[in-house]
């Protein structure tokens, strides 16, 4: 018996949670429930953060959390709770499976199937942002190596459970060159631990096109947090219906289980709700628990469900529908298919896959760090980028001097030209006059000299090389 935190959160999420809970049930799931309320009225009590302290607690006693879509209110600074909770427990990969039901759910896509692995905890979702001008506003795009081979390991570990043979990884290194540039990096390394499983990697922007239109050349797709997020709601809606589709979220602990769609206020309280995509995380749930037989009679009950054409309004079709049903009338159909396999549809075996292998990260031997330059960003309203350097260069010491200033990353001093669009937001990069490279106190005597020359410098950006190899971008159009 495994003991199970739930809630059932906002909108519709108490109807699809009660259906989704009595299918499990009857279909003979050995779990007990902790109850606990999260989402909108928590927030309006005055809990910015959308959970109690004591239900903190709950979750991460029972380790794993099956929960319903929430409302988080506009305004007021509330934070998102889905990306509180996967970052406060360590949720590091969220898994979406994408699969045509066709043709019983109307796709242009009938034999897709497709998982997106998501990575789950940084990237731009890090949340750190500034406003550093009157023009110009930053987000910090943060990619670590623990992030990346946690994710990617995921991928191959699951596409080796999952009996797939394929793994395609997505970014956008040829522009990004550090930060997607590392996880394509670390994708090619561990790849190779897994020859028996195909690999490649495409440019996000014709990966993302493919995947829209041919998404049959793909089987497990890995990416960063923000291209997995806006692209796994794509494959799921091109699968048939975004209302179908559940994700898991997978840590070295704790584990949450989820439809992908949100609260949808207007539906609630109308019992017309799918709770399919609650159901299939639910689904993933008993996987990771080790209760993969009675997942494997819940989906494949759904199937035959599905198959029989006993939808709710959503995915309900004149001609291929036979019956439309309430969200609890779906549940009893699919409790009453419980021991049935679908006859078009693929039925599933989950209890012959084995566990996934998932070794803790391992850090690396620390590489030699050499401090290479500085870039100190500048807020100054001026246009002539060579008026700039004339007060920049100024700040030129024994040690170090101004080699380039760029706008918006494009090099405009020296050499840049006047057409080029400028804001009022200035990198002024500072190079070591000798091969001795610099120290901290050289920036420090820097950024004093910044302030006796009236120069606002927004802040500073140490270059570094590791192992001899620089470590920083170069100005666009160096």
């Amino acid at each position: 018996m495994t003991r199970i935190t739930v809630a059932k959160g906002d909108g519709i999420g108490p109807e699809i949670m009660d259906a989704t809970l009595s299918i499990i049930k009857a279909a003979g799931a050995r779990i007990e429930v902790d109850e606990i309320e999260v989402g909108e009225k928590v927030y309006l009590s005055g809990n910015t953060s959308g959970i109690a302290p004591e239900s903190w607690d709950t979750i991460r006693r029972n380790k794993i959390f099956l929960k319903a879509p929430i409302t988080t209110p506009q305004g007021g600074g509330y934070k998102s709770l889905n990306v509180t909770t996967r970052k406060f427990l360590g949720l590091y990969s969220n898994v979406r499976p994408c699969m045509s039901l066709f043709p019983f759910v109307n796709t242009k896509h009938p034999v897709m199937d497709v998982i997106i692995v998501r990575e789950n905890e940084e990237d731009l979702y890090a949340g750190i942002e500034h406003q550093q001008t009157d023009e110009v506003v930053q987000c910090l795009k943060l990619i670590s190596r623990p992030g990346c081979e946690r994710i990617v390991r995921y991928a191959f570990e699951y596409a080796r459970q999952q009996n797939r043979k394929k793994v395609t990884c997505f970014t956008k290194d040829n522009i990004m060159k550090q930060t997607d540039g590392l996880f394509h990096a670390v994708f090619d390394e561990i790849a190779r631990e897994y020859p028996e499983i195909e690999n490649e990697h495409w440019i996000i922007d014709i990966g993302a096109a493919k995947l829209a239109d041919t998404p049959e050349a793909f089987d497990v797709i890995v990416m960063p947090n923000l291209y997995g997020d806006v692209l796994s709601d794509v494959a799921a809606q091109i699968a048939g219906s975004v209302g179908l589709a559940g994700s898991a979220n997978i840590g070295e602990e704790c584990a949450m289980f989820e439809a992908i769609h949100g609260s949808a206020p207007r539906r609630a309280g109308q019992n017309v709700a799918n709770p399919s995509g609650l159901l299939q995380g639910a689904i993933m749930m008993l996987n990771h628990i080790g209760q993969s037989d009675v997942a494997e009679k819940v989906q494949n009950a759904w199937l035959s469900t599905i198959e029989e054409g006993v939808h709710t309004y959503d995915i309900y079709k004149e001609g291929v529908s036979s019956r439309k049903v309430s969200t609890s009338e779906f549940a009893e159909a699919v409790i009453s298919n419980l021991g049935k396999k679908p006859e078009n549809l693929k039925a599933v075996a989950y209890s012959e896959r084995p566990k996934l292998n998932l070794p803790k990260y391992q850090r690396k031997k620390p590489a030699l760090k050499r401090l290479e330059g500085v870039d100190l960003f500048v807020h100054w309203p001026g246009e002539n980028p060579d008026d700039l350097a004339a007060i920049i260069q100024k700040l030129d010491t024994n040690g170090v001097k101004l080699s380039m200033i760029t706008n918006r990353g494009i090099k405009v001093w020296p050499d840049g030209f006047s057409e080029t669009f400028c804001t009022d937001h200035w990198r002024c990069r500072f190079k070591p006059v000798s091969a001795d490279g610099i120290n901290s106190a050289t920036i420090i005597e820097l950024l004093n000299s910044a302030l006796v020359h009236g120069v606002d410098v927004i802040k500073t950006e140490n270059l570094y090389s590791f192992d001899g190899k620089p470590a920083f971008s170069l100005g666009q159009g160096q």
